[in-house]
């Protein structure tokens, strides 16, 4: 008998969230304490976090073929085992050289075992109808930093860094693995997966007209035009993510805000995130996924000008539209690929997708903090400009056609 769709989503979006917490928000809390212990640099450990991203890019195209070709349920079971032993021998690590060891093997667990994963392991079980159910996972997982942190933190404070890191990877062997494992091995309808999904897939037009049907296969040229735009959007969102997760307090602060408010405005990412994803799952679930991710691509560039001309009183209002259109844009990073290229390789295709986007991530805690201390509250102007080219690469993807219609 099938799993309920409900039952997948929920045990994926559940290990998803174990994921991020123990691996993309763990230095954030425990960088410092991890720096003093090891008489290594805070900027060391985020260098070994970086190695993480690097070695995550490298391996995340052949993490999407086999997921392609076995599911996603033996990936995601050894993802489960790899990222346990990187947080073990992180816990167990006398120096840089134990350190930059750990961090290593967390890349190869990240390479397989985050959304990119998730998403493709969706995409071999549903075809063209997991939309909603990457939606549903992002959902839940958007919570990862607000568990994360405070859980690190607490842990940290307690019983030091390196029970933390113990006790994360024993919620991989406790809680993860057995939720991985349970997934299906094999999609419920064999010719699903393969399907296409076209823009006339999303309702776009009344029921009481019938759409002709898209062109099942795009020229050549046009598809590497394509993946080369979706590749620059990816590379640019993950950028302008992972700068505002390594930086975003201080860059309230140097913007004039008080280190309370500060982290009272930091705090509202997570959920304006979900809220977005909500909003995503809602209203828009019936609007094409290239509208949605359009809107959200403004979003950041918006709120950085309010804040930019504004000032303090403006800080909430940019961190609140900075998570909305982050949160939506974690779910186009799933479904853009479906429903511009289809469901056939899709992890394959993923993975390649993501590459420039990983190594985007891996630069840009370095980056953007140099940014800060050159230019203070001037390097969102940045941010800014990066967001408004992703937006403009978003714009020149070829939106919904306009459904050519008959009588019915």
């Amino acid at each position: 008998m099938s799993q309920p769709r409900s039952v997948t989503v929920a045990s994926l979006g559940i290990a998803q969230t174990l994921a991020w917490a123990s691996s993309y928000y763990l230095p954030a809390m425990l960088a410092t304490s991890m720096a003093r212990d090891l008489d290594v640099s805070t900027p060391t450990v985020f260098l070994g976090f970086s190695l993480a991203l690097v070695v995550s890019a490298l391996l995340g195209p052949f993490a999407g073929k086999a997921i392609d070709r076995y599911g996603g349920r033996p990936v995601l079971a050894a993802t489960s085992f790899i990222f346990a032993a990187g947080l073990a021998i992180l816990a167990l690590a006398q120096g840089p050289v134990g350190l930059f060891a750990a961090w290593a093997i967390l890349g190869v667990a990240m390479a397989a075992g985050l959304y990119e994963a998730a998403f493709a392991t969706l995409v071999h079980l549903y075809g063209k109808d997991a939309r909603g159910a990457i939606t549903g996972i992002t959902l839940l997982a958007g919570f990862a930093s607000t568990v994360g942190w405070p859980l690190s933190a607490w842990l940290e404070l307690e019983w030091g860094w390196r029970a933390a890191c113990g006790v994360w990877a024993g919620l991989h062997l406790l809680v993860a693995l057995p939720l991985n494992w349970m997934l299906p091995s094999a999609p419920s309808s064999p010719a699903s997966p393969a399907a296409p999904l076209s823009p006339a897939a999303v309702p776009m037009a009344p029921a009481t007209t019938a759409i002709a049907p898209a062109p099942e296969r795009e020229p050549a040229q046009s598809s590497a035009r394509t993946a080369a735009l979706l590749a620059f959007v990816f590379a640019v969102t993950w950028f302008i993510s992972t700068a505002m997760a390594a930086h975003l307090p201080r860059l309230l602060q140097v913007h004039g805000v008080p280190l309370a408010t500060a982290l009272v405005f930091a705090g509202l990412v997570g959920p304006a995130q979900v809220a977005g994803r909500l909003l995503e799952y809602g209203l828009l679930r019936n609007i094409h996924p290239l509208v949605s991710a359009r809107v959200a691509g403004a979003m950041h560039t918006l709120g950085a000008l309010v804040f930019l001309f504004v000032g303090v009183p403006a800080g909430a209002v940019f961190t609140v539209l900075h998570g909305a259109g982050n949160g939506v844009l974690t779910i186009a990073k799933g479904t853009l690929p479906l429903v511009l290229f289809g469901a056939k390789d899709y992890g394959a295709r993923q993975g390649l997708l993501m590459v420039p986007a990983r190594f985007a991530q891996a630069l840009s805690p370095w980056l953007f903090g140099l940014a800060i201390d050159r230019f203070g509250a001037g390097a969102l102007w940045f941010s800014a400009a990066l967001g408004a080219l992703g937006l403009t690469a978003l714009m020149l993807l070829q939106g919904p056609r306009r459904a050519q219609v008959r009588p019915a």
